[in-house]
């Protein structure tokens, strides 16, 4: 279908499995635990789950998440990392046949107080090595995996942990949880996951029996100074709009609220059918990069809510109807992430929901269909 006026987001899917086989190539003896937590990172649940069919399990934040994925008949594995939180919970993870992320001692109590009802249960013990956040203390570990293990079976407890600074190389962090962790499990024949997408690529000693990728399949790159690109990663997500009106300016006129901007030379400004309205970040700086029709231009004045003014001086071809890159191929999201202080995730997962999706994929073009 022919694209909208403005703005959308396109979805190419040959990217999403490029990626996967980059993790693949990266961890090649390992299986890989697919987190689409979060909508998949704002790019839909369930196409990303159904496009990513050759994963070996996916991973996902919320029970609701897990749910959704088996009413939608995914059938690999499926780790809840929030894991329960109550009976009520605990009876939906037996029923979905998902795999709950254990990580405190209350959900062990738990288990134990619904009897034997619960023994083909699969779970995930985590140990906290260093995050201090959700995860079992190393010296709570070893009585928590023995209570599992009565309750479920020696085989049905998988391990993992979270790494905090994966993403700073240059700090000895990673190194000690790594060797907590091994300290701990060293001895243990179960199941191991240790990586996330940090870790896949820069830590190849992290890598277990399973890593667990979230960024870098979307095409984006976890390190601050190196985009996507560098690492052989392919954007999925490109968020675009048009040109809708042209403007004249002349030296020492503002633009936008706060007047912020001033031309210092007579000027030509695009208007772009976008703002924070639709998710684009509103905290941006004048200069920030807009591709316009493929030429890199900078964005002046304030984000409104449903507009955002490009500088087209230097481009007299580009006008009305001209196509906008707002993020994703051609300009990296980390970079516009990096210019709004914040990171791409926050970007992608909020995108609004009046923004239509358009999927693309080489088996059937594109077509439009609101995740």
């Amino acid at each position: 279908m022919n694209a909208p006026t403005a703005p959308w987001v396109q979805l190419n899917w040959d990217a999403l499995v490029a990626n996967l086989q980059r993790v693949r190539a990266l961890a090649p003896r390992a299986k890989v635990l697919a987190v689409i937590k979060a909508n998949a990172y704002g790019h839909g649940l369930i196409r990303v789950a159904q496009t990513l069919h050759e994963a070996d399990g996916f991973a996902v934040a919320r029970v609701e998440e897990g749910i959704a994925l088996r009413r939608a008949g995914i059938l690999q594995r499926i780790a809840v990392l929030q894991g329960f939180g109550d009976r009520e919970q605990l009876k939906a993870h037996q029923t979905y046949r998902l795999e709950p992320v254990i990580h405190s001692v209350h959900q062990i109590d738990l288990l134990e107080a619904e009897g034997e009802s619960h023994q083909s249960l699969r779970v995930w013990l985590k140990l906290d090595t260093g995050m201090h956040r959700l995860g079992v203390d190393a010296a709570a570990f070893p009585s928590a995996l023995a209570r599992l293990q009565r309750r479920l079976g020696a085989k049905a407890v998988a391990l993992m942990t979270h790494l905090a600074r994966a993403d700073e190389l240059e700090v000895s962090d990673t190194g000690d949880q790594l060797a907590l962790f091994d300290r701990m499990t060293y001895k243990l024949t179960l199941e191991k996951n240790i990586a996330n997408s940090a870790a896949v690529l820069a830590w190849p000693e992290s890598h277990r029996d399973w890593v667990r990728p979230g960024l870098m399949l979307y095409g984006v790159s976890p390190f601050p100074d190196r985009p996507g690109p560098q690492l052989n990663l392919t954007p999925v997500m490109t968020f675009k709009s048009r040109l809708i009106a042209v403007k004249f300016l002349s030296p020492g006129a503002s633009v936008g609220y706060g007047a912020t901007w001033t031309a210092r030379r007579p000027s030509r400004l695009g208007l772009v059918a976008a703002g924070y309205g639709d998710g684009y970040p509103r905290e941006v700086p004048s200069g920030t990069l807009v591709l316009i029709d493929g030429h890199r231009v900078p964005l002046v004045g304030r984000v409104s809510m449903d507009v955002l003014s490009v500088d087209i001086t230097d481009f007299p071809q580009v006008g009305v109807g001209s196509e906008a890159t707002l993020w994703g191929e051609g300009l990296p999201v980390e970079v516009i992430a990096q210019k709004a202080e914040t990171i791409p995730y926050t970007l992608m997962c909020r995108v609004a929901a009046r923004v239509p999706m358009i999927e693309v994929q080489a088996n059937y073009g594109a077509r439009e269909n609101r995740l």
